[in-house]
């Protein structure tokens, strides 16, 4: 074979096949669309389990009656009642009953009872197999962002984060107007209608529109989760973050690491949600607000910064569809998020 024709076999057989780069782009854009779960209808049965802190059957009893109300079946799980210390049961517990609301087919979504602490405990032993092939909603926060996260990682899994069991009210009809908005706007997220968020303007807020699929959780369990199997990756996402007990030094600390790691410089849009400070020690004031801590680390960024959205530790916590599509627009007169 003459040098010629070598040369022009190779090129066409070059053309012939996807480079590396053009396979790294493919594999990228498949990552970045999630799998939806189905919404509920009624009738459908909703599980409750405790993979992290302990609760009582008791104390879920609100959340029950009000789910049953708006035509879903519940199965409390075995978890729930169990103690093993601060954690509900013991890993092993924790573990087999989590493990049999993924695998069962007649549930159709997972409420975890509350947060606290005990997931990152159970995480990789979870086998998610029969949950890749038959996805179902998964339900949580605080705690739960683990979850959040593993799932955005490794499955492209949408999930929801919302309030859990220990949030819902006692007495309905006694209940404050943001408590009742709060908690059906987990049966809106379940059951699949449009849903659309709003903050007030801030002067600290930087403007702009955007679409995005929408990630995040709190804001220490994500630093936590970096190296790990269930490190979140934010590259083109909305992110939102919210925290709660945390010294301001903490999460200056916090978000350093996310924007040395990388999770920071690529985004499409920054939401943050509450952050419930605690008071600095005597004498050891950090001399930063909350505003300036998060401007400080975006500063170089040209993506939109909403502050004060109704998502964390707080009354105003309102369900959240990671890995849904959503459009965000911060504006002078307040910002606003938007399912797509």
């Amino acid at each position: 074979m003459n040098r010629k024709h070598f040369l022009s076999s190779f090129i066409a057989a070059a053309t012939a096949f996807p480079s590396f780069e053009t396979l790294a782009s493919v594999v990228d854009n498949e990552r970045s669309s999630f799998k939806v779960p189905p919404f509920l209808n009624k009738g459908d049965t909703i599980g409750i389990t405790s993979p992290a802190g302990y609760i009582t059957i008791e104390q879920i009893q609100p959340s029950i009656l009000q789910m049953q109300s708006w035509g879903f079946n519940i199965k409390v799980g075995e978890t729930v009642g169990k103690r093993d210390f601060t954690y509900g049961g013991t890993d092993e517990e924790r573990l087999a009953d989590f493990q049999k609301m993924l695998d069962d087919p007649n549930i159709k979504a997972i409420m975890c009872a509350r947060g606290g602490y005990g997931f990152v405990r159970i995480i990789d032993k979870l086998d998610f197999n029969h949950f890749i092939r038959y996805p179902k909603w998964i339900i949580g926060f605080s705690d739960i962002t683990i979850l959040h996260c593993h799932l955005a990682k490794n499955y492209g899994i949408a999930s929801i984060h919302s309030k859990m069991c220990n949030s819902f009210p006692d007495d309905w009809l006694k209940a404050e107007s943001i408590q009742i908005e709060t908690i059906l706007s987990i049966k809106s997220a379940l059951t699949g209608q449009a849903m659309t968020y709003s903050a007030p303007a801030s002067i600290n807020n930087k403007l702009g529109k955007v679409n995005g699929i929408l990630v995040g959780g709190n804001l220490s369990i994500i630093e936590t989760l970096a190296g790990t199997k269930s490190d979140l990756d934010t590259n083109d996402k909305i992110l939102f973050i919210e925290d709660t007990g945390e010294y301001l030094y903490s999460i200056d600390r916090m978000l350093w690491n996310l924007k040395r790691s990388g999770k920071l410089n690529k985004l499409k849009a920054l939401i943050i949600g509450g952050f419930k400070v605690k008071p600095d020690d005597e004498g050891e004031a950090f001399g930063k607000t909350i505003y300036e801590i998060v401007l400080e680390k975006v500063i170089e960024y040209n993506y939109p910064v909403a502050f004060d959205f109704p998502v964390g530790h707080q009354k105003n916590n309102y369900a959240l569809k990671c890995g849904v599509n959503h459009f965000l627009e911060v504006s002078a007169t307040g910002s606003i998020l938007q399912t797509i």
